[in-house]
């Protein structure tokens, strides 16, 4: 299926001189670059490709994932009750109720001294709801949040979010809200932990109850790292905007195997 989606972008003229490289080639060879991490070398020895040319395909080929991926499984919740769904998941799954999702950041490793930062929101099922790369990790998860077009959208109340709705047992009205860590702003659209000095008891169940939702980004970082395991490496890779094609293809293939394996 991938290779009958990529084949219009990313296959080659053959020449005089000699044979293009195959887009089964080249799907292959990104893809266990992907899934293993292994250096652009030891791909070039494995598979008798130059390491120039390696380097040159594996990013065309990521940006041609995405592309074709994204507007089947990043779908963004527009509506009120999308996002009701998300925060019923929430509640089924977390035990915290009114979530609209889960957001933290992720640095990833390219060649030092450079870094950026991967930020997600998910759902209860670990699916990436928004996603930005690109960003300084030198910033907080917090500075890297308002660059983002997400940011944009809450402030100016353009994503359809839910009027607020009591809590059970309550008549006390309480926002529809994103649970993140202390990095974050407090604001009527975040949720972020208590202070860890003199808390109450109260506090302390709600700090933790808190961190049980948030352990959704936290798993979905983990389960990403796990399938595309270049992520526990460093990125031999100078140019960013060629890294975020790598990001954003793997997170578009989690969404794909994620969505596999709930249609199974």
């Amino acid at each position: 299926m991938l290779k009958e989606l990529l084949t219009p972008l990313i296959q080659r003229q053959n020449t005089n001189y000699r044979d293009s490289i195959s887009v089964e080639e080249r799907l292959v060879i990104t893809l266990h670059f992907l899934a293993t991490g292994e250096s652009v070398r030891n791909l070039s020895h494995h598979f008798r490709v130059g390491v120039s040319t390696i380097r040159q395909f594996i990013p065309e080929t990521c940006a041609a994932i995405y592309k074709v991926l994204k507007e089947k499984y990043f779908k963004w919740p527009d509506t009120v009750e999308e996002w009701k769904k998300i925060a019923d998941g929430f509640q089924a799954q977390w035990n915290f109720q009114n979530c609209l999702g889960a957001l933290a950041g992720k640095q990833i490793n390219i060649c030092p001294p450079f870094f950026t930062v991967l930020m997600a929101l998910v759902d209860s099922n670990y699916r990436f709801l928004y996603v930005d790369v690109g960003c300084n990790s030198r910033i907080s998860d917090g500075g890297v949040f308002g660059r983002c077009l997400l940011q944009d959208a809450l402030e100016n109340r353009t994503s359809n979010i839910p009027a607020p709705s009591p809590l059970p047992g309550s008549d006390q009205l309480a926002p529809y809200c994103i649970v993140a860590d202390e990095a974050f702003p407090l604001k009527n659209h975040f949720m972020k932990p208590y202070p860890k000095h003199r808390l109450s008891v109260e506090q302390r169940i709600f700090n933790y109850r808190l961190s049980q939702a948030q352990r959704a980004v936290k798993n979905a970082f983990g389960i990403l790292a796990n399938r595309f395991r270049v992520f526990l490496t460093t990125i031999n890779i100078h140019d960013r905007a060629k890294v975020e094609d790598i990001v954003l293809a793997c997170c578009a293939g989690l969404l794909c195997r994620l969505n596999a394996l709930s249609c199974t």
